[in-house]
């Protein structure tokens, strides 16, 4: 079974999801479907095959929560330390082309916001960062070409 390295925050998240489906979400929908069913013809109730299709993707992502919260492998990332960037480091960046500053903390897969700040340690971003310290510089490819960032901060916590 793969294992799915994840902060505690982001399990967290996952969790909370998962109760809001399946006591909130999946009742309002059978009891959707259940009055769809009383207005007659199936075949030709689009408010019934609506009400089927939100049931079958609030199932479907039950499962994969289900999924993800069994293999999760909680990393605190308060317990960790050193200079060197791995998961749950939160890193401070500068672009070199643009000189704009960034932060990001290093998650999980399944947990990871960029708007939030929270990079994909399966990201080419990630990718490049783990292992490298403040000082180093990493390439990374883009769509528009490669961006080099230089690493100013690593911290855990």
């Amino acid at each position: 079974m793969q294992k799915f390295p994840m902060t505690g925050p982001g399990l967290t998240n996952l969790e909370t999801e998962l109760r809001h489906l399946k006591s909130e979400e999946r009742p309002a929908i059978i009891r959707a479907i259940a009055e769809a069913r009383s207005h007659g013809d199936l075949s030709e109730n689009a408010e019934y095959h609506s009400a089927r299709e939100r049931q079958s993707f609030i199932e479907g992502r039950i499962a994969e929560l289900e999924e993800i919260i069994s293999a999760a492998e909680v990393i605190d990332p308060a317990s960790l330390s050193g200079d060197t960037i791995k998961f749950g480091a939160q890193v401070e960046l500068i672009d070199e082309e643009t000189e704009k500053q960034v932060r990001y903390q290093i998650v999980g897969l399944h947990e990871a916001d960029i708007k939030q700040g929270r990079l994909s340690v399966t990201s080419p971003l990630a990718k490049s960062l783990i292992g490298k310290k403040p000082g180093d510089t990493v390439s990374v490819p883009a769509p528009g070409g490669d961006r080099s960032y230089e690493i100013i901060t690593v911290r855990f916590g």
